[in-house]
């Protein structure tokens, strides 16, 4: 029987080309733990430096009879390095996709909660429409159009300080209305949430 622990890397490599299983093995316990120790000081992760170790080794045995190495200890390196960085760039991407699912979820309401917030708005759009005639104009330009202090007042012939009057009074007036809805609110919030 031969002794693979005598013999030099080339040979093995040799024999691993022709398919020789014990070369193979040799490779593997010489440089197992190198190669775990470049992949863990990076991740940090005992599992994903075994895997990427395995996948290393796998890459080197299915590749065996077209592999042209000089060096295989710098090769096995490098190759870990690359599967390191392939490794935490998924996981980046991962994350990212993870963090744009859970910002869409959000936003993604239960068909009751959206006929709320629905019934919630007409309410508010319906105060509006009581508000005194200027008080709705000035707050429908403010709010609608975004028109700024200056320019209602201009558009309407008013003071400044009579707009910003009129536009506190119409917001007064909708917290007071609104008010008792933001106990609902909060109460669907919390339970959209908490599911």
């Amino acid at each position: 029987m031969n002794d693979y622990l005598l013999y030099n890397n080339q040979l093995l490599l040799e024999l691993l080309s022709k398919g020789d299983e014990s070369a193979f093995t040799e490779l593997y316990t010489r440089y197992w733990k190198k190669l775990f120790t470049i992949a863990y000081n990076r991740l940090k992760e005992v599992e994903a430096a075994e895997d990427i170790v395995h996948d290393v080794f796998v890459g080197i045995w299915v590749n065996r009879e077209k592999l042209q190495i000089e060096f295989l200890e710098n090769y096995l390196a490098t190759a870990t390095k690359y599967a390191v960085l392939s490794k935490i760039k998924k996981k980046a991407q991962e994350r990212m996709y993870n963090n744009n699912a859970a910002i869409a979820t959000v936003f993604e309401l239960p068909v009751e909660t959206a006929l709320h917030y629905k019934q919630i708005l007409d309410a508010i759009k319906k105060e509006v429409e009581k508000l005194p005639e200027k008080c709705r104009l000035i707050f429908k330009y403010s709010r609608n159009e975004g028109m700024p202090v200056k320019q209602i007042a201009k558009e309407l012939h008013l003071s400044p300080k009579t707009v910003e009057n009129q536009l506190h009074k119409a917001v007064k007036q909708l917290k007071l209305v609104t008010k008792s809805f933001l106990h609902f609110l909060l109460f669907l919030t919390f339970i959209f949430f908490s599911n």
